[in-house]
């Protein structure tokens, strides 16, 4: 049998926490490693249990979220561990930065309980999770700041296939839809998605997506 998914949650609202664990553990094949309310305590247990999600909430005491995402999941973590960022829309630019910080994904807060299963499982399982729609909202709505400027225009080794396929990652397309669009396998564009992130050097969706709009593949 095999073994169950281990999540690590983290929110300062003892409510939230509670009903988390409540649904992660009614799941066969998932199980809450732990709960706690701050990101530092979040840092501290994954050093001693190794979680294979953390599900962490942005605004917290002693370490934020964004901070203690940075720490289990940036750049240059000897053994980064997968986090899913859960937040309110009006939380939207702290999102950017978490993902920015090595988070795996995003999720709402009031997204409903099979969406957060699935978010679990899908992070776990290595690919990240950006629900599409608001991947357009917010992503384009820093895609000014995510830029850079001064720049000659960009220099993607990519074909103009890879590119195609990468524009629609970033307009927050998922495999099935990016299929749909371009008259392709399901099972192609996957293929083209693992080309294209290794190409640029990218670990998953999240980073190909903030890749697009710095090079000003999307507007």
């Amino acid at each position: 049998m095999t073994a169950p998914i281990r999540v690590l949650i983290c929110d300062d609202q003892v409510l939230i926490r509670t009903g988390l664990a409540t649904i992660i553990d009614a799941q066969p094949d998932l199980e809450v490693a732990a709960e706690c309310g701050d990101g530092q305590t979040a840092v501290d247990l994954v050093g001693q249990l190794r979680p294979d999600v953390v599900v962490m909430d942005i605004r917290m005491p002693v370490l934020d979220g964004i901070s203690a995402t940075r720490l289990l999941a940036g750049a240059g973590v000897p053994h980064p561990v997968k986090v899913l960022v859960v937040t309110t829309f009006n939380l939207d630019e702290y999102v950017y930065e978490a993902l920015r910080a090595g988070a795996s994904g995003f999720l709402l807060k009031d997204a409903p309980p099979a969406q957060l299963l699935h978010g679990i499982r899908t992070v776990a399982a290595g690919a990240a999770l950006l629900d599409p729609e608001v991947t357009r909202q917010l992503v384009g709505r820093y895609a000014v700041r995510i830029r850079p400027t001064g720049d000659n225009g960009p220099d993607v080794p990519l074909t103009p296939r890879e590119l195609e396929v990468l524009r629609l990652i970033a307009d927050g397309l998922s495999n099935n839809e990016i299929a749909a669009a371009l008259v392709i396998s399901r099972e192609t564009v996957k293929t083209f998605v693992s080309r294209i992130l290794t190409k640029l050097g990218l670990r998953d969706r999240v980073q190909a997506v903030v890749y697009a709009y710095r090079q000003g593949l999307v507007s």
